[in-house]
Formats: structure tokens, C-alpha cells, sequence
């Protein structure tokens, strides 16, 4: 299988289980929010998902327009947002006016994108001065027994504790923001989370019961995963990008 191919399914993935990413999945400090949106009004939340990003950003006043291709997502994201319109579409091909947004903005979600059609599209629909903001949660690995759990999810082979982002011609990264905070959950809420991942959800039923039981294993061997409550601690990194024309 291609990476290509296997990045796509990946991605389909999430058009199942909407409630349960939308119960399980953290969202995204207040502080890193208001760094991301800066000045701007008018908001274009591309991979939406169930609105994680999306509300933080409408509490902080800004007009968003969420888009998704998993009409599921955008469902939940409504129930809860009914202010926000909600389209579907995709990175690559954005079904919204050019230059009508002061920001775009990607949650957990540019790793997905083709990269040059997404940039090409982002820079279609920003205004003059607009910006691209992109964020990413990740588990803080460098606490051990968050480690131990990354191992476990991913069978030994960490996603990695920080996310680089490529951009297509056009666009630079401009500044970065990170954040580490933690999390309230507990036990289920750790086991159900895993679940809500794209390698959790593309596997087969043999490999999903294998990973809860590594999971339970390392939550079973840590005092403070045995407790009613669980503070899983988070990384979330936060990159501003802006428009780039070589030789100015």
C-alpha cells in the first residue's frame, strides 16, 4: 500500500464515530486560541471535525465558517454551534468565495492535506493581510508514563511529540506558539480516546482488542493512572503562516 493510499484511508476514517471523537478528543487552550486568531474577524475552520477548534474560536467573538467533508462531523459540530454555517468540502477544494477570510485555520488536520492544492486554496480565499494558522495536540512524552502510552497506542512507534508543518509555494510560517497543559479524565476516557484515532479505526478487530489491552497495561502500572481522576498532560503547538513571494 502506498503512503498516499494509506494516508487517505487514514483520513476517511474519522467519518466514523462522531460522537465518540467529539466525547474523548481534548480541545485547545484558550491561550493558544487567542495567539492564533490575533486580529482576525472572519474565519474559515477547514477540518473542523466536531468543532473542537470552532468554539474556542466563537467564544473569543470571531465569525467562523466550519468545513468538513464528514457530513457526520458537521452534524455534531451543528447540535452543538447552530450559529456556525457549516459546509461540506475539502482543503483541496474549498466551496467558498475567494478572498473572505481573515484567517484559515487547520486543527489537527494539515498532515492530511495535499499540501500545494490546500496552500493554493488557502491563498485563494484570504484576504490581503490574511493569515494561515494551524494547531496541533500531542501527548507530552516526555512525562514516562505518557511515553509508555504512546508506545502502547501505536504499538512502538510514536506519532512523535511535535508536528513540523510543510507549506506549498506561497506561504511561510511567520511565528509559533506552544503550550503544555493538561487534561481531567479518566481511565475509560483514556481507553475510549484511542479509539477515536485514525490507526485505531482502520484496524482490524484483533489489533483494536490488542491495543486496549497495551493501553490497560500501562494504566494499570502507574499510581497516578490508577486514581478516579487522570491528568494526561498535552503539548499544543500553534504555527501562524503568512504570504511569501520570493525576492521581496
Amino acid at each position: 500500500m502506498s503512503d498516499t493510499t494509506r494516508d487517505r484511508q487514514h483520513a476517511e476514517s474519522f467519518r466514523e464515530n462522531a460522537d465518540g471523537y467529539d466525547a474523548h478528543r481534548p480541545s485547545y487552550p484558550v491561550e493558544s486560541v487567542r495567539w492564533l486568531l490575533g486580529a482576525a474577524q472572519d474565519v474559515v475552520d477547514v477540518g473542523a471535525g466536531t468543532g473542537k477548534l470552532t468554539a474556542e474560536l466563537v467564544a473569543l467573538g470571531a465569525s467562523v465558517t466550519a468545513i468538513d467533508p464528514a457530513a457526520d462531523m458537521l452534524r455534531v459540530l451543528g447540535e452543538r454551534l447552530p450559529q456556525v454555517e457549516t459546509v461540506e468540502g475539502s482543503a483541496e477544494h474549498l466551496p467558498i468565495p475567494d478572498a473572505c477570510a481573515d484567517l484559515v485555520t487547520f486543527a489537527q488536520a494539515w498532515h492530511w492535506v495535499d499540501v500545494d492544492a490546500a496552500t493554493r486554496e488557502v491563498l485563494r480565499v484570504l484576504r490581503p493581510g490574511g493569515r494561515l494558522g494551524l494547531i496541533w495536540n500531542t501527548r507530552d512524552e516526555s512525562v514516562p508514563w505518557v511515553d509508555e502510552l504512546s508506545a502502547a497506542m501505536h504499538r512502538g512507534l510514536h506519532e512523535g511529540s511535535a508536528y513540523h508543518p510543510t507549506l506549498g509555494a506561497g506561504l511561510t510560517i511567520a511565528g509559533k506558539h506552544e503550550q503544555r497543559w493538561t487534561q481531567r479524565t479518566t481511565r475509560e476516557g483514556i481507553l475510549q480516546l484511542a479509539t477515536t484515532r485514525s490507526y485505531y479505526l482502520t484496524a482490524t478487530e484483533s489489533e483494536r482488542t490488542a491495543m486496549l489491552d497495551r493501553i490497560a497495561r500501562v494504566l494499570d502500572a502507574h499510581p497516578e493512572t490508577r486514581a478516579d481522576e487522570i491528568l494526561l498532560p498535552y503539548v499544543t503547538e500553534a504555527w501562524i503562516a503568512e504570504r511569501f513571494t520570493p525576492g521581496c
